[in-house]
């Protein structure tokens, strides 16, 4: 073996098996996540339906996203191991050093430099990669909170938060996702396909090229080695105790943040929710229009008059803020409406008393109707429920 492929120890099986949990629930949560956001395009449609509808691809999209939260619990654990009892080398923390290696590079690929920087361990490429997803976990954690816990959220911030937490949760997702395809697969794929993280090992030219300055330390035996076994007993009897209810207490909270809210419908009391499946019924005539001799009341008059599409869908606008984004029911149409949601049907044309929408806005709903707003749609419902 020459020099130039002899090959050298970058990562061991376990850090591997890491990156590929990462690979794996970073691909199903894009292949989840964006065919919501733009759900009417004919590929997001396919994609959908291919995976069972939107109820299942909304919970994979959640199963992806507990797994990669939990490997970022895992990985801060094995990286403060590494940092506090075996004394290694916080070799991911960005330096000057790297922003002289980066105009560097720069240069040397302009030709207006002879020599190819001597980079670390990690260079300052793989150092902006790995500092833009711990960005990304962050944000894209409490934008999907807030998306996944719309009723909890509203009850601590104004309303507004939650369409905003959609948008920047969506456009996080396409930048990480660009960042990926377009300088991911270009630096460790295109470039030079990277067997580092399959094999454990690069070359030597390969070394020298990515990470000259580690190469150096390694055949000069400079590098850093880890604590010898009685010291790192001593530093392990404290660091276990502090990793362990560090790693019970993440645990508990993510599996809160899984279970916080399950829909809309669990906010009620118990009593308030013993009617909630009613038996689907067919839409019963309108009522007939008042006599001439009958003089009715001036608001009895708005009800009879009124129509989804003549003023009673700008009432339920400011419930799509949530209900049309999650919570398992949009109102965001009137076909939507007549859908239902999970917990069946909420609007029984003819019928306010079986309308689970009318027992919700009498309770403990964060959002209601006023008075009059409601009485304007109990009638719209006693009348039918007419669209036009």
């Amino acid at each position: 073996m020459s020099d130039t492929t002899k090959a050298i120890q970058r990562f061991n099986v376990a850090q591997r098996i890491e990156h590929l949990v990462l690979i794996i629930s970073f691909t199903v949560l894009a292949l989840t996540g964006l065919p919501q956001k733009y759900s009417l395009a004919p590929i997001s449609q396919a994609i959908i339906n291919a995976l069972g509808g939107i109820d299942a691809i909304r919970i994979i999209h959640r199963v992806a996203a507990t797994i990669f939260v939990l490997e970022a619990v895992y990985h801060l654990v094995v990286a403060g191991y590494k940092v506090i009892v075996l004394r290694l080398q916080a070799s991911m923390v960005p330096g000057i050093k790297d922003g002289k290696d980066a105009f560097q590079w720069f240069f040397y690929n302009l030709g207006l430099r002879k020599d190819h920087p001597k980079m670390p361990r990690y260079n300052f490429m793989e150092k902006m990669e790995y500092w833009a997803m711990i960005w990304g976990l962050v944000l894209m954690g409490l934008t999907g909170f807030m998306l996944w816990n719309p009723i909890s959220t509203a009850r601590l911030l104004p309303g507004q938060f939650i369409p905003a937490a959609k948008a920047a949760h969506g456009a996080e997702a396409v930048l990480a996702v660009l960042a990926i395809i377009i300088w991911h697969f270009y630096n460790v794929h295109l470039k030079r396909w990277n067997w580092s993280m399959i094999r454990g090992t690069l070359s030597r030219e390969e070394m020298e090229e990515e990470h000259g300055e580690e190469l150096e330390q390694i055949e000069q035996g400079r590098l850093v080695k880890a604590a010898d076994p009685e010291t790192r007993k001593k530093r392990l009897m404290f660091y276990a105790p502090v990793a362990g209810i560090f790693t019970i207490v993440s645990v508990f909270l993510v599996y809160r943040f899984v279970s916080f809210e399950q829909s809309s419908i669990t906010t009620l009391p118990v009593e308030e929710r013993a009617q909630v499946i009613v038996r689907r019924t067919p839409t019963p005539l309108p009522t007939a229009a008042p006599t001439p001799t009958e003089a009715p009341t001036q608001a009895g008059a708005q009800a009879s008059a009124d129509t989804w599409n003549g003023g009673i869908n700008k009432l339920f606008g400011k419930c799509a803020g949530c209900h049309g984004t999650s919570g398992g029911l949009s109102v965001k149409t009137y076909a939507d409406l007549l859908a239902g949601g999970t917990q069946g049907m909420v609007v029984v044309p003819g019928d306010p008393e079986k309308s689970l929408l009318v027992d919700v806005m009498k309770g403990t709903h964060p959002m209601k109707f006023s008075a009059a707003e409601l009485e304007r749609v109990i009638a719209w419902i006693k009348a039918g429920a007419p669209e036009k």
